[in-house]
C-alpha cells in the first residue's frame, strides 16, 4: 500500500502571518499537534507602536498599512520561542505559511542580493531594515484606492468583465488597485522597485533566501490574475502600471516548492538543509485546508478580525460580491468567499462599551435577549465596510409589530441607541443574518449540510449557537481555533508529499480514513437550531437586506 504521510519522528512547521500576530504550528507524521507560538504585535513589538497592528492613516481617507519589517522581526521571535521550546528544528522536513491576504511588499532595488546573503550571526531585521522601497506595507484594511478600482473596472470594460477575468470585480484593498494607486502618488518609489510580493510570497523569500513566486491562490487576491489560465492577464497588467509583469515574478500552484530552507536559518536555528519551504498562500486559503473542507455542500466561517465565509465549487462564475480563488489543494476547483471587514474589533468594542469589558457579561446578555431581539436590527461598521460597501457608522432599526411570520405591516423607525443586552444580540444577529443574506446571494448551500467554524470567536460558545440558530445548521469545530497555521503545516506536508512523488497527489489522501485521531478532527459543537426559528430568521434577513440596500443606495459605493 502506497504511503501518503511523512517519514516517522518527522515534523512540518506552518506559520501563520496575520494582521495582529504571527502564529506558528508544528504537525507530528500523524498529523496531530506537537507544538505552537504565536506573537502579538501590539504587545510584543511594542516599538512599532501599532494598535491591531496597524497604522491608521488620519491625513489619507481610508489608508491602512503595517510596517513592513515587523513582519520580519517576528519572524526571528517566533522561531527562538520555537528553539527555546526545545523543537527539533532538524526533524522539519517541510515548512509552508499563510498570509494576510492582499497586504503587499515594495523590494528595493538591489535587496535581492541581500536577500541571498543574509548572515546567521545577525537578526533578519537589522539586516533588512533599508530593503523596501515603500516602508509602510498596504493591507487589506485599506479604502484609500476607490478611484484607482474605477479606472482599472472602466479600462476592461466593467466590473463584470474584471470579475470574468479574475474572480472578482476591484476591491480596494485588492493589489492591483493599491500598486496603481502607489505608481501615481510614489512614482520614485514604485520606479525603484525591483519586486512586489505578497504578504505569503514576502515570507517565504525570507525563508529561501531568494524571491519567492506568488500563488495561484494567493495572486488571485489582486485583480490581476486570469482565474481561468492561472496566468497574468497582461490585458489589466498593462492598465495598472508599467513594467509591472518584470515586477512581479512568476506566478506557481499552491503544492510547489518554493525552495529549500536558506543557510541563515540552517546555521542559527539548526533546520535540516533539505527541508523543502512550499509555496506559502493567503490566510483563507489555508483556513480551508486546515479545515479539510472538501464537500460542496459545506461552509466554513472564520470569526476574526475579518469576519468570512468561504466553501469550494467546481465552476468559476462572474459576481460582483465575494470572490472566487482558485482551491489551494485542488489542481481544478475554485473556492469562493465573502469576506466582511467588520469582525471580531466591533465585536470587542460593543463588549468594552455594553458588556463592562467582559465576553461573560457580553454572553450572559445574549443568552438572556431572545431571539429575533423584538425587531431590532443593528449595521455596526468601526471600518469602511466591504459587504455592504458602507462607510463607518452604526444604524439602529426597530421593526413595529414584527413577529417573525409576516412582513406584512411590519414598518421600521430608526433609533439612536439600544439597551445594552439588545444591543448585543443585534450586533452578534446582524454579523449572521448579512452572512446567510450574501452566501444565498452567491449560490451557496442554503441551508449548509453543516458550519465549520474557526478564527478566535469560534471559542465562545454562545456565538456559535447564534450560528447554528441563524443558518439552521449543525456548527463544528477542529481541534485548533487557528485553522490558518494548522492548514500551512498541512499544506507544508502536502508539498512534501507533492515533491517525492513528482507530481500532484490529492491532499485528502494524508488524511483519508484517520481524521478522527488527528488534530484536524471536527466535533460537533453546536447542533442546529429548531426549523421554525430558522424561517422567522428568514424573514428577518429579507427585511436587513432592504434595509441595507437603501443604506447602500445613500451611502455607500457601488
Amino acid at each position: 500500500m502506497e504511503d501518503f504521510s511523512l517519514p516517522l519522528g518527522s515534523f512540518s512547521l506552518g506559520f501563520d502571518s496575520s494582521t495582529q500576530s504571527l502564529k506558528a504550528t508544528v504537525l507530528d507524521a500523524s498529523l496531530n499537534i506537537v507544538a505552537q507560538e504565536i506573537v502579538n504585535f501590539d504587545s510584543e513589538l511594542l516599538h512599532y507602536k501599532t494598535k491591531d497592528g496597524v497604522y491608521r492613516d488620519p491625513s489619507v481617507n481610508g489608508r491602512i498599512v503595517s510596517p513592513t519589517i515587523m513582519w520580519v522581526e517576528a519572524l526571528d521571535l517566533i522561531l527562538e520561542r520555537l528553539q527555546k521550546s526545545g523543537l527539533d528544528f532538524g526533524k522539519i522536513v517541510a515548512v509552508s505559511g499563510s498570509g494576510q491576504q492582499h497586504g503587499s511588499v515594495y523590494w528595493k532595488t538591489g535587496s535581492s542580493r541581500v536577500l541571498f546573503s543574509l548572515d546567521p550571526k545577525k537578526q533578519l531585521a537589522d539586516q533588512l531594515g533599508d530593503a523596501f522601497s515603500v516602508k509602510e506595507s498596504p493591507i487589506w484594511m485599506d479604502s484609500s484606492t476607490t478611484e484607482q478600482c474605477r479606472a482599472i473596472e472602466k479600462a476592461v470594460g466593467g466590473a463584470m468583465e474584471l470579475s470574468s477575468l479574475t474572480g472578482s470585480r476591484a476591491y480596494e484593498r485588492f493589489t492591483g488597485p493599491q500598486i496603481r494607486r502607489i505608481f501615481e502618488t510614489q512614482p520614485e518609489a514604485y520606479k525603484s522597485t525591483e519586486r512586489i510580493s505578497l504578504v505569503s510570497s514576502f515570507m517565504a523569500s525570507l525563508l529561501i533566501g531568494s524571491y519567492a513566486a506568488i500563488d495561484h491562490t494567493d495572486g488571485a487576491g489582486m485583480n490581476l490574475m486570469d482565474i481561468k489560465e492561472r496566468t497574468w492577464s497582461k490585458k489589466i497588467l498593462e492598465v495598472t502600471a508599467p513594467s509591472l509583469e518584470e515586477k512581479l515574478g512568476k506566478l506557481a500552484p499552491a503544492y510547489d516548492v518554493a525552495g529549500k530552507i536558506a543557510p541563515y536559518f540552517v546555521e542559527r536555528y539548526h533546520f535540516d538543509k533539505n527541508c523543502l519551504v512550499i509555496q506559502w498562500s493567503g490566510d483563507n486559503p489555508n483556513s480551508l485546508a486546515g479545515l479539510t473542507l472538501n464537500s460542496p455542500g459545506d461552509l466554513a466561517i472564520s470569526l476574526g478580525t475579518s469576519d468570512t465565509v468561504f466553501a469550494i465549487t467546481n465552476e468559476h462564475q462572474a459576481c460582483l460580491e465575494g470572490h472566487v480563488f482558485p482551491n489551494p489543494v485542488d489542481t481544478k476547483g475554485y473556492m469562493v468567499m465573502l469576506c466582511y471587514k467588520n469582525g471580531s474589533l466591533i465585536r470587542e468594542e460593543i463588549r468594552n462599551n455594553c458588556g463592562d469589558k467582559s465576553w461573560d457579561v457580553f454572553n450572559e446578555y445574549l443568552q438572556r435577549t431572545p431571539p429575533l431581539n423584538g425587531g431590532k436590527l443593528g449595521f455596526y461598521y468601526k471600518d469602511h465596510e466591504i459587504i455592504p460597501p458602507l462607510p463607518v457608522g452604526f444604524h439602529r432599526y426597530v421593526l413595529e409589530n414584527f413577529k417573525g411570520d409576516t412582513l406584512d405591516g411590519v414598518k421600521e423607525t430608526e433609533v439612536t441607541e439600544f439597551d445594552a443586552a439588545s444591543e448585543v444580540r443585534a450586533l452578534v444577529e446582524g454579523q449572521f443574518l448579512s452572512m446567510r443574506a450574501h452566501a444565498e446571494r452567491f449560490g451557496l448551500p442554503s441551508p449548509p449540510k453543516r458550519i465549520i467554524a474557526t478564527g478566535g470567536a469560534s471559542a465562545n460558545h454562545s456565538i456559535l449557537k447564534e450560528v447554528a440558530s441563524v443558518f439552521g445548521c449543525n456548527v463544528y469545530k477542529i481541534q485548533s481555533s487557528d485553522s490558518a497555521s494548522m492548514g500551512a503545516a498541512l499544506r507544508a506536508a502536502h508539498g512534501w508529499l507533492c515533491s517525492k512523488k513528482g507530481s500532484f497527489v490529492p491532499i485528502s489522501s494524508m488524511y483519508s480514513g484517520k481524521l478522527e485521531k488527528t488534530s484536524l478532527n471536527c466535533q460537533l459543537a453546536v447542533a442546529a437550531g429548531a426549523h421554525d426559528l430558522v424561517s422567522k430568521y428568514g424573514l428577518l434577513m429579507k427585511k436587513r437586506v432592504e434595509i441595507e440596500n437603501r443604506l447602500v443606495q445613500k451611502l455607500g459605493r457601488l
